[in-house]
């Protein structure tokens, strides 16, 4: 699955597909620090929040019927910058070494990544490509995740 996740202004985000055919929107609720994620057809799937910041490194949870579904925890912001996502089956660790590419590692396997790029108008958009066996409408909010973790040192960096 390949995917273009680009943050639009207004706290928003749209995930699209190789044709441009937005297939996701992320969009943040009223005046929280939560996030939905929407199908095409616009059903809420999940809701991604921070939940907290453990030594200047946040944390979020994807959540799913009100219930935490999947947490991201990033480990490390500098050295190695590393997020590691996991629920009760299964484990992703995004793991970079420049803060803009992430590899998607599963069980000590690459089966992705996710790439920041510098859109035309200096806004970020991040690529997203995993392997389908490992892919779920949830990996959308991966790079959400990069974003709010990283974006800002990031957008601080090209200018």
């Amino acid at each position: 699955m390949k995917l273009t996740i680009v943050a639009k202004p207004g706290a928003k985000y749209i995930a699209q597909d190789s044709n441009n055919k937005v297939l996701y929107s992320v969009k943040k609720k009223n005046f929280d620090s939560k996030y939905d994620l929407f199908d095409k057809v616009n059903y809420n799937l999940y809701t991604f929040a921070q939940v907290g910041v453990a030594d200047k490194k946040p944390i979020f949870h994807i959540i799913l019927n009100d219930a935490t579904f999947m947490t991201i925890e990033c480990k490390s912001l500098f050295l190695d910058p590393t997020l590691v996502c996991r629920n009760k089956t299964i484990k992703y660790e995004l793991v970079s070494k420049d803060r803009k590419n992430f590899d998607i590692i599963v069980e000590g396997n690459a089966v992705g990544h996710v790439n920041t790029q510098e859109g035309v108008s200096g806004d970020l958009q991040y690529d997203l490509e995993i392997d389908n066996r490992y892919y779920d409408d949830y990996v959308v909010l991966f790079a959400v995740a990069v974003d709010k973790s990283f974006g800002e040192l990031n957008r601080e960096s090209t200018t």
